[in-house]
Formats: C-alpha cells, structure tokens, sequence
C-alpha cells in the first residue's frame, strides 16, 4: 500500500530525526476498516527528559482510500498523546521559555503537513506538558492533544539544577 509514501516519510523523517527530534518505534498498528486504513500507535521518548515516553496516535490513509477521496500526499490531522513516568525521571538541558521545545515531529504529507510534539515546563505547577498538534504551511490545524507529567513530590534529577 504505502510502499512510495514510506520511502518519501523516511526522506523526510530522517531529515527531521537530524535536527535532534526524539525518533518513534511503531509499537501497534489497528486496522479501522475494509479498505486498509490504519490508526499507528508509536512510543517516543524524550531525549532531554530520561524516564518519560508518549505514545502518540495518527492515522494512516490506504491506497484505496487515496484513490477514492483524491487528496493523495496527506494523512489527516487527527492524532492523540499519551505520556507517562516509565523510569527515574532525568531532566537535562530543556527549554524553559513558554514555548518549550519540539520533542518529535514527523511528515504527515508529502511536503506541507507534519505532527508535532512539544514539551513546555510549567515551573508554577513543577509539571512536564506535552502537546501534540499538525503543523500546516498554509493554516494550522487546531486538532491538538495534550499530556501532562506531573513532577510534585517524585525524585527528579534536573542535571542543571531545578529552576527557581
């Protein structure tokens, strides 16, 4: 089915797993239908923040379903996150500015659309979010997901020192 489209997210993913994004393992693939639509389930985990991995959702379009709703270089912008403690929590250098840091991203189209996760530090509440959301040249998408880690009383190490 998506032999062509693997090869041009790969071109692209790879460029985007250069510039220090997380990488993903697929770690479920769900068929939703006949036509061989598919939702993937991936595990990322935060480069800077040892002890954290997010499981993101997205769809995935079939062949069939490119030939028959046009649209043929896009998935749509649909996606979920879920992020949880999977080992002793270790913070290093991350971005403590309200706009956080991109953790992820991955082509969602040929050229345009990508899925992307950010990490933001909510130093008032000592918690990690995390947010999901398509990235699109033309207009945003405001399809978007969020997941928080809340740190409060559990034994983090923050290599810099814990921001004051």
């Amino acid at each position: 089915m998506s032999r062509l489209r693997n090869l041009l997210l790969a071109a692209f993913s790879f460029a985007a797993l250069s510039a220090g994004a997380a990488s993903a393992e697929v770690v479920g693939k769900v068929g939703v239908d006949w036509i061989g639509n598919d939702i993937i389930v991936e595990a990322v985990s935060d480069p800077e923040v040892k002890g954290i991995t997010c499981h993101v959702t997205y769809f995935d379009r079939s062949l069939i379903d490119r030939f028959k709703n046009g649209n043929w270089f896009e998935d749509p912008s649909n996606n979920s996150i879920a992020c949880r403690q999977t080992g002793p929590i270790e913070i290093g250098n991350i971005d403590l500015s309200k706009d956080g840091s991109e953790v992820f991203r991955q082509g969602m189209s040929l050229i345009w659309k990508t899925l992307v996760v950010n990490r933001i530090y909510d130093k008032t509440n000592d918690t990690l979010i995390y947010l999901a959301h398509s990235r699109e040249l033309t207009d945003g998408s405001a399809k978007m997901s969020i997941s928080t880690i809340p740190l409060y009383g559990q034994n983090v190490v923050w290599k810099n020192g814990k921001p004051q």
